[in-house]
Protein backbone atom coordinates (compact mmCIF):
# COMPACT_ATOMS: atom_id res chain seq x y z
CA UNK A 1 0.00 0.00 0.00
CA UNK A 2 3.37 2.38 -0.19
CA UNK A 3 2.08 4.57 -2.69
CA UNK A 4 5.57 5.06 -5.04
CA UNK A 5 3.72 8.03 -6.55
CA UNK A 6 1.11 10.73 -6.16
CA UNK A 7 -2.09 11.04 -8.71
CA UNK A 8 -0.76 13.84 -10.32
CA UNK A 9 2.72 12.55 -11.25
CA UNK A 10 3.41 10.28 -13.82
CA UNK A 11 3.54 10.94 -17.57
CA UNK A 12 4.10 9.41 -20.70
CA UNK A 13 7.46 8.49 -20.39
CA UNK A 14 6.55 6.57 -17.54
CA UNK A 15 4.94 4.12 -20.01
CA UNK A 16 5.89 0.75 -18.46
CA UNK A 17 6.16 1.22 -14.90
CA UNK A 18 4.77 -0.31 -12.42
CA UNK A 19 3.46 2.14 -9.48
CA UNK A 20 1.53 2.33 -6.50
CA UNK A 21 -1.05 5.39 -5.96
CA UNK A 22 -3.50 5.74 -3.26
CA UNK A 23 -6.39 7.95 -2.52
CA UNK A 24 -10.21 8.61 -2.94
CA UNK A 25 -12.23 7.87 -6.40
CA UNK A 26 -13.43 11.08 -7.95
CA UNK A 27 -15.61 8.91 -10.71
CA UNK A 28 -16.34 5.52 -11.93
CA UNK A 29 -17.20 4.78 -15.29
CA UNK A 30 -17.99 1.53 -16.57
CA UNK A 31 -17.52 1.58 -20.10
CA UNK A 32 -18.95 -2.08 -21.92
CA UNK A 33 -17.76 -3.75 -19.77
CA UNK A 34 -14.06 -1.75 -18.80
CA UNK A 35 -14.59 0.07 -15.23
CA UNK A 36 -12.75 3.10 -14.93
CA UNK A 37 -11.80 5.12 -12.12
CA UNK A 38 -10.23 8.61 -11.55
CA UNK A 39 -7.99 8.31 -8.56
CA UNK A 40 -8.12 11.53 -6.81
CA UNK A 41 -5.03 13.07 -4.30
CA UNK A 42 -4.40 17.02 -3.20
CA UNK A 43 -2.30 16.84 -5.74
CA UNK A 44 -4.24 15.46 -8.96
CA UNK A 45 -6.01 12.72 -10.33
CA UNK A 46 -5.10 9.70 -12.74
CA UNK A 47 -7.21 7.35 -14.58
CA UNK A 48 -7.36 3.78 -13.13
CA UNK A 49 -8.43 0.72 -15.20
CA UNK A 50 -10.33 -2.43 -14.55
CA UNK A 51 -9.86 -4.59 -17.47
CA UNK A 52 -11.98 -8.12 -17.58
CA UNK A 53 -9.68 -9.41 -20.08
CA UNK A 54 -6.67 -8.68 -17.88
CA UNK A 55 -7.79 -9.55 -14.66
CA UNK A 56 -11.46 -11.16 -14.02
CA UNK A 57 -11.37 -11.53 -10.36
CA UNK A 58 -9.90 -7.85 -10.27
CA UNK A 59 -12.80 -6.76 -12.61
CA UNK A 60 -15.21 -7.94 -10.30
CA UNK A 61 -14.12 -6.71 -7.15
CA UNK A 62 -13.64 -3.10 -8.85
CA UNK A 63 -17.36 -3.52 -9.63
CA UNK A 64 -18.50 -2.86 -6.45
CA UNK A 65 -16.22 0.90 -6.13
CA UNK A 66 -18.16 3.93 -5.48
CA UNK A 67 -17.12 7.85 -5.21
CA UNK A 68 -15.09 8.94 -1.93
CA UNK A 69 -14.16 5.45 -1.51
CA UNK A 70 -10.22 5.08 0.07
CA UNK A 71 -8.28 2.90 -2.29
CA UNK A 72 -4.85 1.88 -3.36
CA UNK A 73 -3.88 0.53 -6.68
CA UNK A 74 -1.20 -1.40 -8.08
CA UNK A 75 -0.81 -1.90 -11.92
CA UNK A 76 1.15 -0.53 -15.28
CA UNK A 77 1.45 2.56 -16.43
CA UNK A 78 0.63 2.77 -20.31
CA UNK A 79 -0.36 5.30 -22.73
CA UNK A 80 -3.83 5.92 -23.21
CA UNK A 81 -4.81 6.03 -27.06
CA UNK A 82 -4.64 8.95 -29.27
CA UNK A 83 -8.45 9.51 -29.39
CA UNK A 84 -8.47 8.87 -25.31
CA UNK A 85 -5.86 11.90 -24.29
CA UNK A 86 -7.17 14.45 -22.02
CA UNK A 87 -5.63 17.65 -22.68
CA UNK A 88 -6.92 19.40 -19.89
CA UNK A 89 -5.29 17.00 -17.24
CA UNK A 90 -1.40 16.79 -16.29
CA UNK A 91 -1.47 12.65 -16.23
CA UNK A 92 -4.16 12.53 -19.40
CA UNK A 93 -1.65 11.13 -21.66
CA UNK A 94 -1.39 7.99 -19.23
CA UNK A 95 -3.81 5.58 -17.31
CA UNK A 96 -2.57 2.48 -15.09
CA UNK A 97 -3.63 -1.01 -16.13
CA UNK A 98 -4.51 -2.26 -12.87
CA UNK A 99 -3.31 -5.68 -11.09
CA UNK A 100 -4.11 -5.35 -7.66
CA UNK A 101 -6.85 -2.98 -5.68
CA UNK A 102 -7.03 -2.96 -1.89
CA UNK A 103 -9.98 -1.23 -0.34
CA UNK A 104 -8.78 1.23 2.67
CA UNK A 105 -12.18 2.66 3.15
CA UNK A 106 -15.84 2.46 2.11
CA UNK A 107 -17.56 5.92 2.17
CA UNK A 108 -21.36 6.60 2.29
CA UNK A 109 -22.96 9.43 -0.12
CA UNK A 110 -21.77 12.20 0.23
CA UNK A 111 -24.11 15.13 1.53
CA UNK A 112 -21.87 17.52 -0.82
CA UNK A 113 -20.98 17.38 -4.59
CA UNK A 114 -17.45 16.27 -4.67
CA UNK A 115 -16.28 16.34 -8.37
CA UNK A 116 -18.25 19.51 -10.00
CA UNK A 117 -17.26 22.74 -9.43
CA UNK A 118 -20.55 24.16 -10.66
CA UNK A 119 -22.60 22.40 -8.56
CA UNK A 120 -21.32 24.59 -4.96
CA UNK A 121 -23.11 27.54 -5.81
CA UNK A 122 -26.50 25.41 -5.08
CA UNK A 123 -25.25 24.54 -1.76
CA UNK A 124 -25.16 26.80 1.22
CA UNK A 125 -22.55 28.11 3.74
CA UNK A 126 -24.49 25.49 6.49
CA UNK A 127 -24.12 22.53 4.79
CA UNK A 128 -20.33 23.15 3.39
CA UNK A 129 -19.33 23.88 7.49
CA UNK A 130 -21.26 21.39 8.90
CA UNK A 131 -19.17 19.15 6.89
CA UNK A 132 -16.48 20.83 6.11
CA UNK A 133 -13.86 17.63 6.21
CA UNK A 134 -15.38 16.79 3.10
CA UNK A 135 -16.00 20.45 1.54
CA UNK A 136 -11.69 20.64 1.94
CA UNK A 137 -11.46 17.71 0.17
CA UNK A 138 -12.71 19.21 -3.21
CA UNK A 139 -9.81 20.34 -5.36
CA UNK A 140 -11.41 23.81 -5.98
CA UNK A 141 -11.47 24.41 -1.93
CA UNK A 142 -7.86 22.68 -1.61
CA UNK A 143 -6.09 25.19 -4.23
CA UNK A 144 -6.47 28.15 -1.85
CA UNK A 145 -5.41 26.30 1.46
CA UNK A 146 -1.92 25.06 -0.99
CA UNK A 147 -1.60 28.89 -2.28
CA UNK A 148 -2.01 30.03 1.45
CA UNK A 149 0.80 27.90 2.59
CA UNK A 150 3.05 28.78 -0.10
CA UNK A 151 2.16 31.99 0.75
CA UNK A 152 3.47 31.64 4.13
CA UNK A 153 6.14 29.42 3.47
CA UNK A 154 7.65 32.37 1.05
CA UNK A 155 7.02 35.17 3.69
CA UNK A 156 8.76 33.00 6.48
CA UNK A 157 12.36 33.02 3.51
CA UNK A 158 11.73 36.22 3.51
CA UNK A 159 12.28 37.22 6.58
CA UNK A 160 14.51 34.82 7.72
CA UNK A 161 16.26 36.52 4.95
CA UNK A 162 15.88 39.96 6.31
CA UNK A 163 17.49 39.21 10.25
CA UNK A 164 13.95 39.14 11.73
CA UNK A 165 13.95 36.53 14.62
CA UNK A 166 10.59 34.47 14.95
CA UNK A 167 9.36 34.47 18.74
CA UNK A 168 6.17 33.34 19.84
CA UNK A 169 4.19 35.40 22.26
CA UNK A 170 1.77 34.46 24.95
CA UNK A 171 -2.19 33.53 24.08
CA UNK A 172 -3.05 33.69 27.74
CA UNK A 173 -2.58 37.48 28.22
CA UNK A 174 -3.96 40.43 30.02
CA UNK A 175 -7.37 42.27 29.13
CA UNK A 176 -6.62 45.43 27.85
CA UNK A 177 -9.00 48.75 26.59
CA UNK A 178 -9.25 50.64 23.78
CA UNK A 179 -9.39 47.91 21.05
CA UNK A 180 -12.36 45.63 20.19
CA UNK A 181 -14.15 43.49 22.97
CA UNK A 182 -11.98 40.57 24.65
CA UNK A 183 -12.45 36.74 24.48
CA UNK A 184 -12.26 36.03 28.03
CA UNK A 185 -10.71 32.60 30.29
CA UNK A 186 -11.57 32.29 33.51
CA UNK A 187 -8.80 31.27 35.72
CA UNK A 188 -9.22 28.39 38.02
CA UNK A 189 -6.61 28.83 40.22
CA UNK A 190 -7.26 32.57 40.66
CA UNK A 191 -10.73 32.83 41.68
CA UNK A 192 -13.09 35.69 39.90
CA UNK A 193 -9.58 36.65 37.10
CA UNK A 194 -9.46 36.14 34.08
CA UNK A 195 -6.66 35.77 30.92
CA UNK A 196 -7.68 37.36 27.52
CA UNK A 197 -6.47 36.21 24.61
CA UNK A 198 -4.79 38.35 22.15
CA UNK A 199 -6.53 40.92 19.48
CA UNK A 200 -2.63 40.83 18.60
CA UNK A 201 0.70 40.79 20.16
CA UNK A 202 0.72 44.71 20.21
CA UNK A 203 2.40 45.01 23.99
CA UNK A 204 4.60 42.01 23.55
CA UNK A 205 6.61 42.76 20.53
CA UNK A 206 7.01 46.24 21.46
CA UNK A 207 8.76 44.32 24.79
CA UNK A 208 10.98 42.31 22.42
CA UNK A 209 12.42 45.47 20.97
CA UNK A 210 12.85 47.12 24.01
CA UNK A 211 14.40 43.72 25.23
CA UNK A 212 17.04 44.20 22.43
CA UNK A 213 15.76 41.62 19.73
CA UNK A 214 15.67 44.70 17.06
CA UNK A 215 13.39 42.71 14.40
CA UNK A 216 10.80 40.16 15.41
CA UNK A 217 8.08 38.23 13.32
CA UNK A 218 5.33 35.67 14.17
CA UNK A 219 3.28 34.01 11.97
CA UNK A 220 0.31 34.93 14.94
CA UNK A 221 -3.29 33.93 16.53
CA UNK A 222 -5.45 36.99 17.00
CA UNK A 223 -9.09 36.60 18.66
CA UNK A 224 -11.20 40.04 18.58
CA UNK A 225 -14.92 39.33 19.64
CA UNK A 226 -16.86 41.04 17.64
CA UNK A 227 -19.65 41.40 14.75
CA UNK A 228 -18.52 39.31 11.40
CA UNK A 229 -18.67 39.96 8.23
CA UNK A 230 -16.97 38.57 5.12
CA UNK A 231 -13.76 39.96 5.99
CA UNK A 232 -13.52 39.21 9.52
CA UNK A 233 -13.34 36.07 11.85
CA UNK A 234 -13.29 35.56 15.84
CA UNK A 235 -10.22 34.15 15.30
CA UNK A 236 -7.83 35.04 12.36
CA UNK A 237 -3.95 34.59 11.38
CA UNK A 238 -1.46 37.88 10.82
CA UNK A 239 1.74 38.20 9.75
CA UNK A 240 3.31 40.50 12.87
CA UNK A 241 6.31 42.32 12.73
CA UNK A 242 8.52 44.80 14.72
CA UNK A 243 11.47 46.61 14.12
CA UNK A 244 13.82 49.15 15.95
CA UNK A 245 16.04 52.29 15.46
CA UNK A 246 13.47 53.19 12.47
CA UNK A 247 11.08 55.65 11.17
CA UNK A 248 7.95 55.48 9.22
CA UNK A 249 9.25 55.43 6.04
CA UNK A 250 11.80 52.90 6.82
CA UNK A 251 8.96 50.36 7.68
CA UNK A 252 7.34 51.35 4.37
CA UNK A 253 10.35 50.89 2.47
CA UNK A 254 11.46 47.31 3.97
CA UNK A 255 7.54 45.88 3.49
CA UNK A 256 7.64 47.39 0.18
CA UNK A 257 10.51 45.07 -0.36
CA UNK A 258 8.97 41.96 1.03
CA UNK A 259 5.56 42.59 -0.94
CA UNK A 260 7.43 43.35 -4.10
CA UNK A 261 9.54 39.75 -3.23
CA UNK A 262 6.88 37.72 -1.93
CA UNK A 263 3.98 38.50 -3.49
CA UNK A 264 6.21 38.28 -6.73
CA UNK A 265 6.83 34.56 -5.96
CA UNK A 266 3.03 33.05 -5.44
CA UNK A 267 1.66 35.73 -7.74
CA UNK A 268 4.07 36.92 -10.69
CA UNK A 269 1.37 37.71 -12.95
CA UNK A 270 -0.77 39.75 -11.40
CA UNK A 271 2.16 41.98 -9.38
CA UNK A 272 3.32 42.82 -12.78
CA UNK A 273 0.91 45.58 -12.97
CA UNK A 274 2.82 47.23 -9.41
CA UNK A 275 5.61 49.54 -9.49
CA UNK A 276 7.48 50.06 -6.26
CA UNK A 277 7.87 51.66 -4.28
CA UNK A 278 4.19 51.53 -3.78
CA UNK A 279 2.73 55.50 -3.80
CA UNK A 280 1.91 56.95 -0.59
CA UNK A 281 -1.71 59.08 -0.19
CA UNK A 282 -2.15 60.95 3.77
CA UNK A 283 -5.64 59.94 5.30
CA UNK A 284 -7.05 63.25 4.58
CA UNK A 285 -6.73 62.96 0.68
CA UNK A 286 -7.71 59.60 0.71
CA UNK A 287 -10.42 61.03 2.41
CA UNK A 288 -11.42 63.52 0.79
CA UNK A 289 -10.82 62.22 -3.01
CA UNK A 290 -12.26 58.67 -2.21
CA UNK A 291 -14.51 59.39 0.62
CA UNK A 292 -12.14 56.31 2.54
CA UNK A 293 -9.42 55.40 4.47
CA UNK A 294 -8.61 52.63 1.99
CA UNK A 295 -9.45 54.29 -1.10
CA UNK A 296 -10.29 51.47 -4.54
CA UNK A 297 -8.24 52.75 -7.19
CA UNK A 298 -9.38 50.49 -9.86
CA UNK A 299 -11.99 53.25 -10.80
CA UNK A 300 -10.42 56.56 -11.05
CA UNK A 301 -13.57 58.61 -9.95
CA UNK A 302 -12.54 61.26 -7.45
CA UNK A 303 -14.89 63.15 -5.38
CA UNK A 304 -14.56 66.83 -5.48
CA UNK A 305 -15.26 69.53 -2.69
CA UNK A 306 -18.42 71.56 -4.02
CA UNK A 307 -19.01 73.47 -1.05
CA UNK A 308 -17.50 77.00 -2.38
CA UNK A 309 -19.72 77.15 -5.69
CA UNK A 310 -22.75 76.32 -4.12
CA UNK A 311 -22.78 78.40 -0.94
CA UNK A 312 -24.66 81.14 -1.77
CA UNK A 313 -27.25 79.22 -4.75
CA UNK A 314 -30.97 79.26 -4.49
CA UNK A 315 -31.36 75.61 -3.84
CA UNK A 316 -32.24 76.09 -0.04
CA UNK A 317 -30.30 72.49 1.10
CA UNK A 318 -27.26 72.77 -0.20
CA UNK A 319 -26.93 76.96 1.09
CA UNK A 320 -28.29 75.75 4.76
CA UNK A 321 -25.80 73.21 4.46
CA UNK A 322 -22.81 75.57 3.64
CA UNK A 323 -24.10 77.71 6.22
CA UNK A 324 -23.87 75.59 9.20
CA UNK A 325 -20.53 74.30 8.49
CA UNK A 326 -21.45 71.64 6.32
CA UNK A 327 -19.88 70.60 2.84
CA UNK A 328 -21.22 69.58 -0.22
CA UNK A 329 -19.44 66.69 -2.38
CA UNK A 330 -19.88 65.81 -5.70
CA UNK A 331 -18.61 62.89 -8.21
CA UNK A 332 -18.89 62.24 -11.74
CA UNK A 333 -20.08 58.68 -12.15
CA UNK A 334 -17.98 58.23 -16.04
CA UNK A 335 -20.10 57.11 -18.22
CA UNK A 336 -23.31 56.60 -16.23
CA UNK A 337 -26.16 59.08 -17.93
CA UNK A 338 -28.49 55.43 -18.42
CA UNK A 339 -29.01 55.39 -14.99
CA UNK A 340 -32.34 54.86 -14.95
CA UNK A 341 -34.98 56.74 -12.60
CA UNK A 342 -35.32 53.93 -10.22
CA UNK A 343 -31.65 52.94 -10.05
CA UNK A 344 -31.09 57.00 -8.48
CA UNK A 345 -33.89 56.14 -6.11
CA UNK A 346 -32.13 52.94 -4.76
CA UNK A 347 -28.79 54.43 -4.49
CA UNK A 348 -30.55 57.48 -2.70
CA UNK A 349 -31.59 55.01 -0.30
CA UNK A 350 -28.14 53.60 -0.42
CA UNK A 351 -26.32 56.34 0.86
CA UNK A 352 -29.40 56.56 3.44
CA UNK A 353 -27.52 53.97 5.58
CA UNK A 354 -24.62 56.18 5.71
CA UNK A 355 -26.36 59.01 7.25
CA UNK A 356 -26.75 61.05 4.35
CA UNK A 357 -30.32 62.94 3.45
CA UNK A 358 -30.61 62.79 0.20
CA UNK A 359 -28.76 62.76 -3.71
CA UNK A 360 -28.88 65.21 -5.69
CA UNK A 361 -28.35 63.95 -9.40
CA UNK A 362 -27.51 65.71 -12.76
CA UNK A 363 -26.78 64.71 -16.31
CA UNK A 364 -24.47 66.08 -18.48
CA UNK A 365 -25.98 66.03 -22.10
CA UNK A 366 -24.39 66.50 -25.43
CA UNK A 367 -23.16 69.97 -25.90
CA UNK A 368 -22.24 69.52 -21.92
CA UNK A 369 -25.61 70.38 -21.06
CA UNK A 370 -26.29 69.90 -17.15
CA UNK A 371 -29.82 68.39 -16.82
CA UNK A 372 -31.25 67.93 -13.17
CA UNK A 373 -34.72 68.13 -11.85
CA UNK A 374 -33.46 71.36 -9.61
CA UNK A 375 -32.41 73.37 -12.62
CA UNK A 376 -34.23 76.20 -11.32
CA UNK A 377 -32.69 76.95 -8.39
CA UNK A 378 -29.20 77.52 -10.34
CA UNK A 379 -27.37 79.50 -12.23
CA UNK A 380 -26.13 78.10 -15.79
CA UNK A 381 -23.13 79.52 -13.95
CA UNK A 382 -22.87 77.62 -11.29
CA UNK A 383 -24.32 74.46 -12.62
CA UNK A 384 -21.58 74.43 -15.28
CA UNK A 385 -18.83 75.07 -12.62
CA UNK A 386 -20.38 71.90 -10.72
CA UNK A 387 -19.92 70.17 -13.73
CA UNK A 388 -16.07 71.56 -14.04
CA UNK A 389 -15.28 71.27 -10.66
CA UNK A 390 -16.26 67.12 -10.35
CA UNK A 391 -14.58 66.86 -13.92
CA UNK A 392 -17.98 65.44 -16.02
CA UNK A 393 -18.14 65.52 -19.85
CA UNK A 394 -20.79 64.02 -22.09
CA UNK A 395 -22.75 61.03 -20.75
CA UNK A 396 -21.57 60.96 -17.24
CA UNK A 397 -23.89 61.58 -14.43
CA UNK A 398 -22.97 63.71 -11.71
CA UNK A 399 -24.36 63.20 -7.86
CA UNK A 400 -24.17 65.31 -5.13
CA UNK A 401 -24.17 64.86 -1.35
CA UNK A 402 -25.00 67.39 1.29
CA UNK A 403 -24.44 66.86 5.25
CA UNK A 404 -21.81 66.79 7.59
CA UNK A 405 -17.94 66.77 6.61
CA UNK A 406 -18.03 63.03 7.86
CA UNK A 407 -21.55 62.02 6.36
CA UNK A 408 -20.31 63.37 3.28
CA UNK A 409 -17.35 61.70 3.04
CA UNK A 410 -18.16 58.44 3.92
CA UNK A 411 -21.82 58.41 2.01
CA UNK A 412 -19.76 59.39 -1.21
CA UNK A 413 -17.15 57.17 -1.05
CA UNK A 414 -19.63 54.23 -0.50
CA UNK A 415 -22.19 55.64 -4.00
CA UNK A 416 -18.73 55.66 -5.68
CA UNK A 417 -17.91 52.07 -4.88
CA UNK A 418 -21.57 51.02 -5.32
CA UNK A 419 -22.32 52.45 -8.95
CA UNK A 420 -19.07 51.07 -10.52
CA UNK A 421 -20.42 47.99 -8.41
CA UNK A 422 -23.25 48.16 -10.75
CA UNK A 423 -21.84 48.85 -13.59
CA UNK A 424 -19.18 46.26 -12.90
CA UNK A 425 -15.88 48.59 -13.07
CA UNK A 426 -14.21 46.89 -10.03
CA UNK A 427 -12.08 44.12 -12.07
CA UNK A 428 -10.48 41.62 -9.66
CA UNK A 429 -7.34 41.27 -12.01
CA UNK A 430 -6.40 44.32 -11.52
CA UNK A 431 -3.83 45.73 -8.99
CA UNK A 432 -4.19 48.98 -7.50
CA UNK A 433 -2.07 49.45 -4.21
CA UNK A 434 -0.74 52.21 -2.06
CA UNK A 435 -0.17 53.02 1.61
CA UNK A 436 -2.18 55.63 3.15
CA UNK A 437 -0.39 57.76 5.86
CA UNK A 438 -0.81 60.66 8.38
CA UNK A 439 -3.94 58.93 10.00
CA UNK A 440 -5.45 61.45 12.99
CA UNK A 441 -4.22 60.31 16.33
CA UNK A 442 -7.48 60.20 17.93
CA UNK A 443 -11.34 60.49 16.69
CA UNK A 444 -13.87 62.09 18.61
CA UNK A 445 -16.81 59.45 20.19
CA UNK A 446 -19.83 60.16 20.11
CA UNK A 447 -20.55 57.42 22.53
CA UNK A 448 -18.23 57.49 25.24
CA UNK A 449 -17.82 61.55 24.65
CA UNK A 450 -14.35 61.42 24.26
CA UNK A 451 -11.28 61.13 22.26
CA UNK A 452 -10.48 57.65 21.39
CA UNK A 453 -7.34 56.72 19.73
CA UNK A 454 -7.80 56.10 15.96
CA UNK A 455 -5.34 53.24 16.11
CA UNK A 456 -4.27 51.93 19.44
CA UNK A 457 -2.88 53.91 22.75
CA UNK A 458 0.98 53.37 21.54
CA UNK A 459 0.67 55.13 18.21
CA UNK A 460 3.15 57.39 18.22
CA UNK A 461 2.14 61.32 16.89
CA UNK A 462 3.76 63.60 14.18
CA UNK A 463 6.81 65.13 15.91
CA UNK A 464 5.70 68.51 14.90
CA UNK A 465 1.85 67.94 17.02
CA UNK A 466 3.82 66.98 20.46
CA UNK A 467 2.87 70.67 20.91
CA UNK A 468 -0.71 69.94 20.65
CA UNK A 469 -1.16 67.60 24.38
CA UNK A 470 -0.51 70.47 25.95
CA UNK A 471 -2.79 72.79 24.55
CA UNK A 472 -5.77 70.09 24.37
CA UNK A 473 -5.75 70.22 20.19
CA UNK A 474 -6.11 66.50 20.25
CA UNK A 475 -8.56 66.77 17.08
CA UNK A 476 -6.05 67.99 14.50
CA UNK A 477 -3.13 65.57 15.98
CA UNK A 478 -1.45 63.26 13.06
CA UNK A 479 -0.36 59.89 13.50
CA UNK A 480 2.66 58.16 12.24
CA UNK A 481 0.86 55.20 11.13
CA UNK A 482 0.32 53.41 7.91
CA UNK A 483 -1.98 51.21 6.15
CA UNK A 484 -1.44 49.06 3.28
CA UNK A 485 -4.29 48.97 0.92
CA UNK A 486 -5.30 46.70 -1.94
CA UNK A 487 -7.77 47.21 -4.05
CA UNK A 488 -9.88 48.80 -1.28
CA UNK A 489 -9.08 46.36 1.27
CA UNK A 490 -6.80 47.10 4.13
CA UNK A 491 -4.78 44.22 4.10
CA UNK A 492 -2.00 45.53 6.41
CA UNK A 493 -1.29 48.34 9.19
CA UNK A 494 0.97 49.63 11.46
CA UNK A 495 2.77 52.34 12.98
CA UNK A 496 5.93 54.04 14.68
CA UNK A 497 5.22 53.34 18.42
CA UNK A 498 5.26 56.15 21.78
CA UNK A 499 9.08 55.04 23.08
CA UNK A 500 9.38 58.46 24.96
CA UNK A 501 7.48 57.52 28.96
CA UNK A 502 6.57 60.93 29.06
CA UNK A 503 4.69 61.15 25.72
CA UNK A 504 2.64 57.53 26.32
CA UNK A 505 1.99 59.55 29.82
CA UNK A 506 0.57 62.27 27.49
CA UNK A 507 -1.39 60.05 25.45
CA UNK A 508 -3.14 57.69 27.94
CA UNK A 509 -4.44 61.43 29.75
CA UNK A 510 -5.86 62.60 26.49
CA UNK A 511 -7.51 58.93 26.30
CA UNK A 512 -8.85 60.02 29.46
CA UNK A 513 -7.16 57.50 31.48
CA UNK A 514 -5.75 58.23 34.89
CA UNK A 515 -2.90 56.75 36.21
CA UNK A 516 -4.40 54.16 39.09
CA UNK A 517 -5.82 52.95 35.89
CA UNK A 518 -3.06 53.19 33.69
CA UNK A 519 -1.38 50.84 36.05
CA UNK A 520 -4.32 49.10 36.69
CA UNK A 521 -3.88 47.92 33.24
CA UNK A 522 -0.68 48.87 31.30
CA UNK A 523 1.55 48.81 34.45
CA UNK A 524 4.05 46.24 33.39
CA UNK A 525 4.78 48.07 30.12
CA UNK A 526 4.65 51.49 31.29
CA UNK A 527 7.12 50.38 33.82
CA UNK A 528 9.74 48.78 31.15
CA UNK A 529 9.90 51.81 29.01
CA UNK A 530 11.69 53.24 32.02
CA UNK A 531 14.70 51.23 31.14
CA UNK A 532 15.55 52.37 27.83
CA UNK A 533 13.44 51.85 24.97
CA UNK A 534 14.63 52.11 21.22
CA UNK A 535 12.47 53.54 18.57
CA UNK A 536 10.47 51.15 16.97
CA UNK A 537 7.60 50.82 14.95
CA UNK A 538 6.22 47.86 13.20
CA UNK A 539 2.88 46.27 11.01
CA UNK A 540 0.97 43.42 10.54
CA UNK A 541 -0.65 41.28 7.54
CA UNK A 542 -4.16 39.71 7.90
CA UNK A 543 -2.99 36.69 6.37
CA UNK A 544 -6.43 35.10 4.74
CA UNK A 545 -7.34 38.81 3.75
CA UNK A 546 -4.21 39.27 1.75
CA UNK A 547 -4.41 35.86 0.04
CA UNK A 548 -8.36 36.22 -0.41
CA UNK A 549 -7.77 39.54 -1.97
CA UNK A 550 -5.03 39.13 -4.22
CA UNK A 551 -7.51 35.87 -5.08
CA UNK A 552 -10.46 38.31 -5.95
CA UNK A 553 -11.97 36.52 -3.29
CA UNK A 554 -14.50 38.36 -0.97
CA UNK A 555 -14.96 36.25 1.92
CA UNK A 556 -11.79 35.02 4.36
CA UNK A 557 -14.14 31.96 4.91
CA UNK A 558 -12.43 30.48 1.26
CA UNK A 559 -9.22 30.62 3.13
CA UNK A 560 -9.88 29.35 7.03
CA UNK A 561 -9.66 25.60 7.50
CA UNK A 562 -12.45 25.28 9.96
CA UNK A 563 -14.39 29.21 10.02
CA UNK A 564 -17.30 30.68 12.10
CA UNK A 565 -20.85 31.71 10.24
CA UNK A 566 -21.92 34.93 10.42
CA UNK A 567 -23.30 34.02 13.99
CA UNK A 568 -20.05 32.94 15.60
CA UNK A 569 -21.03 29.11 15.24
CA UNK A 570 -18.81 26.39 14.41
CA UNK A 571 -21.05 24.08 12.26
CA UNK A 572 -19.03 20.87 12.31
CA UNK A 573 -18.34 20.87 16.31
CA UNK A 574 -21.71 22.40 17.36
CA UNK A 575 -19.24 25.02 19.30
CA UNK A 576 -20.09 27.29 21.17
CA UNK A 577 -21.73 24.61 23.30
CA UNK A 578 -23.06 24.22 27.07
CA UNK A 579 -20.40 22.37 29.43
CA UNK A 580 -21.09 20.38 32.24
CA UNK A 581 -21.52 22.68 35.34
CA UNK A 582 -19.00 20.61 37.61
CA UNK A 583 -16.50 22.61 34.71
CA UNK A 584 -18.03 25.90 35.58
CA UNK A 585 -17.50 25.48 39.12
CA UNK A 586 -13.92 25.07 38.92
CA UNK A 587 -13.47 28.15 37.47
CA UNK A 588 -15.41 29.99 39.93
CA UNK A 589 -18.58 30.78 38.00
CA UNK A 590 -21.57 30.12 39.83
CA UNK A 591 -24.03 27.99 37.61
CA UNK A 592 -28.07 29.12 37.87
CA UNK A 593 -30.34 27.06 38.90
CA UNK A 594 -33.78 27.12 37.02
Amino acid sequence: MKRTHHCSQLRKEDSGKTVTLAGWIDRRRDHGGIIFIDLRDKHGITQVVFNPDHDAALHAKADSLRNEWVVSVVGKVRPRPDDMVNPNRATGEIEVLADELTVLNKAETSPLVMNDFTETSREGEDIRFRYRYLDLRRPWVQKNFLLKSRFLAATRRWFENNGFEDIETPVLCKSTPEGARDYLVPSRIHPGEFYALPQSPQTYKQLLMIAGFDRYYQIAKCFRDEDLRADRQPEFTQIDAEMSFVESADVRETFDDYVKTVFNEIWPERMKQVSFPLPTMSWHEAMLKYGSDKPDLRIDWEIADCTDIVKDCGFAVFRNVAASKGVIRGLAARGCVDLTRKAIDDLTAYVGRYGAKGLVWMRVKEGDEVETQVGKFFKTEELNALRDRVGAKAGDMMFFIAADERTAATAMGQLRLEVARQKNLLDPKVMKMLWVIDFPMFEWSDTEKRYMAMHHPFTAPVPEDLHKFAENDLGTMLSQSYDLVLNGVEVGGGSIRIHDPEVQKQAFKALGLSDEEVRAKFGYFVDAFKYGAPPHGGLAFGVDRVVATMEGIESIKDFIAFPKTAAAAGLMEECPSPVDPKQLLEVHISVRQG
